[in-house]
C-alpha cells in the first residue's frame, strides 16, 4: 500500500494504472497532473484522481510519481518536477522508448536517479484519453521494466509489485535491448498501419475504399487510431532501431514483389505458409 501516487500525464495508461491500484487496494490517494482542465476534470468525476494540481505542488512528499506523458514532453516534466521531490519519492515512466528516457532522467533526475525505475506496460487501445481507462487494462499483459546499474532495489521491487498488483506479469531486459525488440514488434507495426491508411485516403476514390474495408483491414489498421503526437515522438525517439527494421522490411516487402512479378506461385505459397507457421507457434495464445 503507498499512500500518495501522482499521475501526470491522466490518460489512458496513467489513468488505467490509477484504476488498477485502487481496485487493488494499494493506493490512498491519487494527484493527477495534466495539460486540459476537461480531461482532469473527467477524470476526477471517474474516480481515477482524488484532485488535481501542478506539477511541483502535487509531487511533494509523494510515494510515487508515474510519468505518463509523450516521450517528447518527458525531459522539461523531469526538469520541472526535480526540485520538489522528496528523498523517498520512487520515480518511474510508461514510455515506449527507454534509451532516451534514460538519457533524459540522467539529465534531469541527477539527484534523484537511484529512485528512478524505467518501465514500459505493453498494453494499450486505439482510444486514448482517461475515458478509454479501465482497470483491467494490465491484466495478464506483459510490463518490461529497465532498472539503471544504481536504481535502488527497493524502488524497483516496489514498482514491480505495483504492476503486479496491476495484474501484469512483469519482466526486466536493458533499455539497449528493450528499444531494439520493440522497433521491431511495436514500432514498425504502428508505422505501417498509419502509413496504409494514409495511403488509401490519398487515393481519389478513397471514400469507396474505405467503405468496402472488412474486417481484415480494420484488424490491421486498428493501431492507427492511436495518438498521432505519442507515436511521432517514438518514432524519432527510437529512430535509429527503427530505421534498420524499416530496411529490413523494405527488403521483405521487395522479395515479395518480385515473386510476384516473376509469377512464382510455389515460392509466394512457401512464404505464406511459414509466416502463416510462425504465427502459430509465437502468438497463438
Amino acid at each position: 500500500m503507498i499512500n500518495k501516487l501522482v499521475i501526470i500525464g491522466v490518460g489512458l495508461i496513467g489513468g488505467s494504472f490509477a484504476l488498477a491500484l485502487r481496485e487493488a487496494g494499494l493506493v490512498r490517494e491519487v494527484v493527477g497532473v495534466g495539460r486540459s482542465a476537461e480531461n482532469l476534470s473527467a477524470a476526477l468525476g471517474m474516480y481515477v484522481i482524488d484532485r488535481y494540481a501542478e506539477a511541483a505542488q502535487a509531487v511533494q512528499d509523494a510515494d510515487v510519481v508515474l510519468l505518463a506523458v509523450p516521450v517528447g514532453q518527458m525531459g522539461p516534466m523531469m526538469a520541472a518536477i526535480a526540485p520538489h521531490l522528496a528523498p523517498h519519492t520512487i520515480v518511474t515512466d510508461v514510455g515506449s522508448t527507454k534509451q532516451d528516457v534514460v538519457a533524459l532522467a540522467r539529465a534531469n533526475l541527477a539527484q534523484h536517479i537511484a529512485q528512478f525505475v524505467p518501465g514500459h506496460p505493453i498494453a494499450g487501445a486505439e482510444r486514448s484519453g482517461v475515458k478509454a481507462a479501465r482497470g483491467d487494462l494490465f491484466r495478464e499483459r506483459n510490463v518490461v521494466l529497465t532498472p539503471l546499474p544504481e536504481t535502488n532495489p527497493e524502488a524497483r521491487e516496489l514498482i514491480a509489485q505495483l504492476w503486479q498488483g496491476c495484474g501484469a506479469k512483469v519482466s526486466e531486459m536493458a533499455p539497449t535491448l528493450h528499444d531494439e525488440v520493440f522497433a521491431a514488434v511495436s514500432h514498425l507495426p504502428h508505422l505501417l498501419a498509419f502509413g496504409l491508411v494514409d495511403y488509401i485516403a490519398a487515393q481519389p476514390n478513397a471514400e469507396a475504399l474505405f467503405g468496402f474495408a472488412a474486417s481484415g483491414f480494420r484488424d490491421f489498421t486498428r493501431i492507427a487510431g492511436s495518438s498521432p503526437e505519442m507515436w511521432r515522438d517514438i518514432c524519432l525517439a527510437n529512430r535509429d532501431a527503427l530505421l534498420q527494421q524499416l530496411a529490413g522490411y523494405e527488403a521483405e516487402l521487395a522479395r515479395i514483389k518480385q515473386l510476384i512479378e516473376g509469377g512464382d506461385g510455389a515460392a509466394l505459397a512457401q512464404l505464406f505458409a511459414a509466416a502463416r507457421d510462425a504465427r502459430q507457434k509465437h502468438l497463438s495464445s
